[in-house]
């Protein structure tokens, strides 16, 4: 006896894919034999329920149910008892093992079903967005570079590579190397953003800090004094709004710098900070293992002590009507990206939700979650980012990876197409549609490195800084950087373009993909490219909005189609634009 059932399929699930809180699902399941019994094992809530499904036409058993009035994940499997007595399963084999398999022995993978919250609906300039990610040491500066400090480099020529600082005792990359990037330099740029069409603007960390990158927060409400000021910062978002375009904040909300004015190790800051003394008003933020010198840190980079995210005192700091979070929206930001937003308390992410919504009814919370963020198991717990009450927005480096392998013809369209798939059905359909589609960013080689097959990970990194793709490398990773566009100017959520990318700057890993951006010496035909795509993406809402549909057409090309319904998109809105397809290959050499 053998049992079928694909999700996918709206004659065995409708509605597709995710559904919202009250709605009801029918699900059915086909068996070529005669059994005495059909059930659907489902869990959901903390409880694992057998519902009996009903015999209907050709073979088929149903059931009906309504999803739950609160948001959740609804995880089901089928069984099916034989004449002979022995029960037949299935689950998902499909795409991944997870499900109810993870939380009791014995059990098949099962299916997914996502229930978010009825009235959830990101902020629309996320779906009808082109975002820029800029790290602002190195994008462009306004003024000849200057610091006091005495252990940084200070670069004085703007087009010189960045420096490999590291320390091997513990890992961490210190970055103490400058360029003198700022927030004035990048209101500069604004009309050059607005040309490409940039209505969201990403910056990495901005406050004062030891490193380059600022991932090591020195202090939450002072922005350092290399990139500028509150009030240039207020004057950014001013100037960006009146060209169409938002700002968004890095928020590092799960660790701060060592030297910091909260944890203060080597006195530099005029506070009592943790380091210094069990008085310290921010002793109870950090989780000392051995005072002073042994604490919880990130990943374990000492630099970098971990803060408890539910420790009262820290929340309060954060989330009160004048904390860090409201403040900077209040200032003029449209909200936060946050760093590894998997390793914050989803109790955090809740009530910053609501701080920033207090403040701005339209800010946002786009968080760094690597995987599926529907499922993403950290700490031991599963968690769903997608339900409404936590995150409007994901990086999107699923779909980075599955577009990067595709276009290299590592894996085939049909292989592409399912994980493709995979996130639209576990989505939401208002959260797919806002996600943040990265090609490139801080965190990866360069993406024409990577399109020609040179990312050069673990090489020494004072020979990876010199090395440069050769004239056929470089050919052929603009060829598939077309199909590239192609894509991501086709599919629904949010294109991000890595600043320099359009430049057409190479790098390899960390910190060399963080490379200053060169004004004047740009690759003209891949800024045309860039410009061309993203210019088609602004021109045309159904691309924006409309409906969604992706097709093998061989190994090697998939098709892409956006349409209408009735002269609407998917959110009921009128759509007076007509259907758009493409086809994007996968280029082998």
């Amino acid at each position: 006896m053998r049992l079928y059932h694909n999700s996918r399929s709206l004659d065995c699930r409708a509605p597709f894919g995710a559904v919202r809180c009250g709605d009801v699902i029918r699900l059915r399941v086909y068996c070529d034999g005669s059994p005495r019994a059909v059930n659907a094992v489902l869990f959901y809530n903390d409880r694992l329920r057998t519902m009996p499904m009903q015999a209907a036409d050709n073979g088929a058993y149903e059931l009906r149910l309504d999803a739950p009035k609160g948001p959740t994940l609804i995880w089901y499997y089928f069984a099916a008892v034989a004449e002979n007595g022995v029960t037949v399963y299935l689950g998902n084999q499909r795409d991944r093992l997870g499900g109810m398999g993870d939380l009791y022995d014995n059990v098949p993978p099962a299916f997914q079903i996502t229930v978010y919250a009825r009235d959830y609906m990101p902020p629309a300039f996320l779906r009808d967005g082109i975002m820029y990610q800029i790290f602002p040491d190195r994008f462009h500066r306004s003024r000849p570079p200057f610091y006091s400090r005495e252990d940084i480099y200070l670069h004085e020529n703007w087009n010189e590579p960045p420096l490999a600082l590291f320390d091997p005792l513990n890992g961490d990359t210190h970055s103490r190397d400058f360029f003198g990037g700022d927030l004035r330099g990048i209101i500069e740029k604004l009309d050059y953003l607005a040309s490409l069409h940039i209505s969201v603007l990403y910056l990495n960390p901005i406050f004062l800090a030891r490193s380059n990158h600022r991932y090591d927060t020195g202090d939450y409400l002072r922005i350092d004094p290399l990139v500028g000021t509150e009030d240039d910062l207020k004057e950014l978002c001013a100037e960006a709004e009146k060209r169409g375009i938002r700002v968004l904040l890095d928020g590092v909300f799960s660790h701060t710098g060592d030297d910091s004015l909260y944890f203060n190790r080597y006195g530099r800051y005029p506070t009592l900070g943790a380091a210094q003394s069990v008085d310290s008003p921010y002793y109870s933020w950090y989780t000392f293992e051995h005072y002073p010198d042994r604490y919880r840190c990130w990943w374990g980079v000492d630099t970098l002590p971990e803060v408890n995210k539910e420790n009262e005192d820290y929340r309060h700091y954060m989330l009160d009507e004048d904390g860090v979070c409201r403040h900077w929206v209040r200032a003029g930001t449209s909200g936060w990206r946050l760093d590894v937003a998997d390793e914050l308390p989803m109790r955090f992410l809740r009530d910053l939700r609501t701080a920033v919504r207090a403040e701005k009814e339209d800010a946002v919370l786009l968080g760094e979650v690597w995987e599926d963020a529907s499922n993403k198991v950290s700490y031991g717990a599963q968690r769903c980012y997608c339900l409404g009450d936590t995150l409007d927005s994901v990086m999107n480096y699923p779909l980075r990876e599955a577009a990067l392998s595709f276009v290299k013809g590592e894996i085939d369209a049909f292989a592409f197409t399912r994980r493709i798939e995979s996130l639209r059905e576990n989505y939401p359909m208002p959260f797919f549609y806002s996600l943040m589609n990265l090609m490139g960013s801080h965190d990866r080689a360069r993406v024409l490195n990577v399109l020609c097959g040179e990312e050069w990970e673990g090489v020494d990194a004072l020979y990876r800084g010199r090395c440069k793709l050769s004239d056929g490398q470089r050919r052929l990773a603009v060829r598939r950087l077309r199909e590239m566009w192609k894509l991501y100017a086709a599919m629904p959520g949010m294109p991000c373009l890595y600043y320099g990318d359009e430049a057409g700057m190479e790098g390899a890993p960390d910190p060399f993909c963080r490379g200053t951006f060169p004004w004047e010496q740009e690759d003209q035909e891949i800024l045309t490219l860039t410009r061309e795509a993203l210019a088609l993406r602004a021109s045309r809402p159904v691309l924006r909005r409309g409906a969604f549909e992706i097709t093998p057409v061989d190994r090697d090309t998939v098709r892409i189609r956006r349409f209408g319904h009735a002269g609407f998109d998917v959110f009921g809105e009128e759509l007076s634009d007509s259907d758009y397809e493409v086809c994007i290959h996968s280029i082998h050499s």
